[in-house]
């Protein structure tokens, strides 16, 4: 398995007119500040973005971001599974913020969705909470709750992966509406 490119926040600025930028988070949380001139395809649809992506690729770099790196990493391996080469943004839009860059919002959104890293530690305590009171007041088997959370935690860290981030993507709010993620693929194909 090999480490994609990554670009420090400084040059990714720098280079950002001769970039497509790609940001594999939700709509929400791309709705909420995402680096400017970014197109929304959330990681779970990057797939069926593949033939538009490698249309980009073939006129110029390709950067991928997300909030902190890690989902733009994986973005970036199933891309260059496909042949297509494309950098990451180290530290993501975390680190882009951070470093005194402007993040842009997009027009006409009301709504504010969490990030997906506060989405999934809400999940996991809430259900470790449950766990252990169930199990303190029905039955000790509920503990398995807390217990099945800790295992996929410890899972997620060993693998820079998250089982519950995937299936989090996948409730409404957190889906990009088929007009939204079409109108993205037609930019691309204009690049």
């Amino acid at each position: 398995m090999t480490t994609p490119t990554t670009l420090g926040p400084g040059e990714a600025r720098t280079r950002l007119h001769e970039l497509t930028v790609i940001d594999v988070r939700t709509p929400g949380e791309y709705a909420g500040g995402h680096v400017p001139g970014a197109l929304n395809v959330p990681l779970d649809h990057i797939r069926r973005a593949l033939p538009d992506i490698r249309r980009a690729a073939e006129h110029g770099d390709v950067l991928v971001v997300c909030a902190s790196g890690a989902r733009s990493e994986n973005a970036c391996r199933i891309l260059a599974d496909h042949r297509i080469p494309a950098a990451t943004l180290s530290g993501g839009t975390t680190a882009w913020a951070a470093d005194g860059h402007e993040l842009h919002s997009a027009r006409g959104t009301t709504r504010a969705t969490w990030g997906m890293e506060r989405q999934v530690r809400f999940t996991a305590g809430t259900v470790v909470l449950l766990g252990l009171l169930l199990g303190a007041l029905l039955h000790p088997a509920f503990q398995i709750l807390s217990a099945g959370i800790a295992v996929g935690l410890v899972f997620s860290a060993l693998t820079n992966t998250c089982g519950m981030a995937a299936i989090l993507a996948k409730l409404p709010h957190n889906r990009p509406r088929p007009a939204d993620l079409d109108h993205t693929l037609a930019e691309l194909r204009a690049r």
